[in-house]
């Protein structure tokens, strides 16, 4: 299953257990696969961001100079 995918289902069980009409075994159900689908998703984003390359010029040929991008701080973070 795609990033995308496993992002929309997390967001359908979200919705579901925010109704509150959800048996208690069925929370339980949804609870363990959202846990499942939320630690893949932060492996997939941890592994892309580790792709990320930050062009910083060109040499002489005029190939890309590129280096790991390295982010400043957590933007979350205030």
């Amino acid at each position: 299953m795609d990033f995308e995918k496993k992002l929309n289902r997390l967001e359908e069980i979200v919705k579901k257990m925010e109704k509150g009409d959800v048996a208690l075994e069925e929370s339980l159900k949804f609870f363990e696969e959202g846990v499942r689908l939320s630690r893949q998703c932060q492996t997939q984003l941890t592994e892309a961001e580790n792709q990320v390359k930050k062009l910083v010029g060109f040499d002489e040929n005029g190939n890309p100079i590129t280096e790991d991008f390295k982010a400043d701080g957590n933007p979350l973070e205030s």
